[in-house]
């Protein structure tokens, strides 16, 4: 019988003021009680067989052994529920492991989480055992935190820059491509209707910032953080632009430069295992940058914006498509669980900061776009693509690493969702001492 049930024909019993002080050992459902208020939305168990919650939610979380118990207390917050929820010691039934956002929703909305007294803690944690008060080894998938990556570099110097890069998009081509599909593409998309097919929203995202950037055959494009060459192909491809593309990701570039030969573009296009900052000193007619912004910090954008600048022809157009909060005022440093598990040393400013930013270093701004509903549907379409290639998903990259990747695109799908993050493309000009831009009056795409 769990602790929320009684013997039928017994009187009910109001529940004493601490729930700690009842047993002479803390169970998991006293834990649960003592850091949330109310009825948790979803069913919470423990290993010690006690639970708390709704018995027909329809999802229940599991806390399956005192490692766990002990991630949880030792880590409060996104950190310690992603150690529990990656090495397995927490495990969510009625959710697939592969998009847990239905889990997420519901805990966002109707979790109601308390601070005990401190005399409540240190009760608790007495009846519970100090050595939970150890904490365990992190998972395998966790990055060092912060303060230990110095030994790898300043923050966002090129060295520590690579290892961040690596953490993330190294993980394998061959996961990417089941959960990204045959685009390869692992940026926001733009859906022309709900009903669009992923595939189809990245081509339209491509040509979108093609007729952004006016493409024309015979142009030069320089496409920093080229990921698995997606805009550079695009652009070759459909509109004869001789196409080159920068990534400090080894296993893109390779990736990448075996697609450009398998499409018949080599004459055209060219992706290069390259730091943005080592990029050719050429003057291209037009550069791109599709998700590198969120990498290179945000003390580092006058730095990053002129070197795209110092890249490009006078009267040349700059296309920059990244993430951004949803304010100015919001940290730029990521949470704990993004920073060691999916984006280390990842930051994010303000849409306001960014385009001053743009403007400060000589680029004028013709033109700003927020993709922030589109993001929330790319998510949910890689999260669909998880699920259902979740078998060879894991026997790829392994369970955790696995898990990690359903958790991240679940939890960001409802950030884009609640407008807790935003995605901005904004389109700027090169423009000359004298005013001239060569930017039509008007928009010279389709909206």
């Amino acid at each position: 019988m769990s602790l929320t049930d009684r013997e039928p024909g017994t009187a009910s019993i109001p529940p004493e003021p601490s729930p700690v002080t009842r047993r002479s050992r803390t169970t998991v459902a006293d834990v649960v009680r003592a850091l949330t208020e109310g009825v948790p939305p979803i069913r919470i168990t423990g290993y010690d067989g006690t639970g708390v919650g709704p018995a027909d939610s329809g999802i229940t979380l599991t806390v399956r052994s005192e490692r766990g118990l002990s991630y949880l207390i030792t880590a409060p917050g996104d950190l310690g529920l992603a150690r529990a929820y990656v090495s397995g010691d927490l495990v969510l039934d009625g959710v697939h492991p592969g998009d847990p956002y239905e889990a997420l929703r519901l805990l966002k909305d109707e979790l109601r989480v308390r601070t005990p007294a401190v005399t409540e803690m240190v009760e608790l944690v007495r009846r519970l055992g100090w050595e939970r008060l150890l904490p365990p080894t992190p998972p395998p998938q966790e990055a060092l935190p912060r303060w230990r990556r110095l030994m790898g570099g300043l923050r966002h110097s090129r060295s520590r820059d690579s290892t961040a890069i690596s953490h993330h998009y190294d993980v394998s081509n061959a996961f990417y491509e089941r959960v990204l599909g045959p685009s390869m593409t692992y940026t926001c998309a733009v859906f022309r209707s709900g009903q669009d097919t992923l595939e189809q929203a990245q081509a339209a995202k491509y040509d979108l910032v093609a007729q952004k950037l006016g493409l024309r055959s015979g142009m030069r494009l320089l496409d920093v953080g080229c990921g698995w060459g997606g805009m550079v192909r695009h652009a070759a491809r459909e509109y004869g632009v001789r196409a080159l593309g920068v990534t400090l990701s080894a296993a893109q570039a390779q990736w990448a430069r075996a697609a450009i030969e398998r499409e018949g573009l080599a004459g055209l296009a060219e992706v290069r295992h390259l730091d943005y900052r080592d990029a050719p000193r050429e003057r291209f007619d037009a550069v791109s940058s599709i998700g590198l912004t969120e990498h290179v910090g945000v003390r580092n954008y006058p730095g990053y914006f002129v070197a795209l600048r110092d890249r490009l022809r006078p009267e040349g157009r700059l296309l920059n498509h990244c993430i951004t909060r949803a304010d100015n005022r919001a940290p730029h440093r990521s949470g704990a669980f993004i920073d060691r598990y999916v984006f280390p040393d990842g930051e994010l400013a303000g849409p306001g900061r960014l385009i001053g930013e743009i403007h400060d270093v000589g680029f004028e701004v013709q033109h700003e776009e927020n993709l922030r509903r589109h993001y929330a549907l790319t998510l949910a379409a890689w999260g669909r693509n998880l699920v259902a290639n979740w078998g060879d998903c894991v026997g790829e990259v392994g369970a955790g690493t696995a898990r990690v990747w359903g958790l991240y695109m679940a939890g960001s799908r409802l950030a884009f969702e609640r407008n807790g993050i935003q995605l901005h493309q904004v389109l700027a000009t090169r423009t000359g001492p004298d005013g001239r831009s060569r930017h039509p009056l008007r928009p010279d795409w389709t909206p």
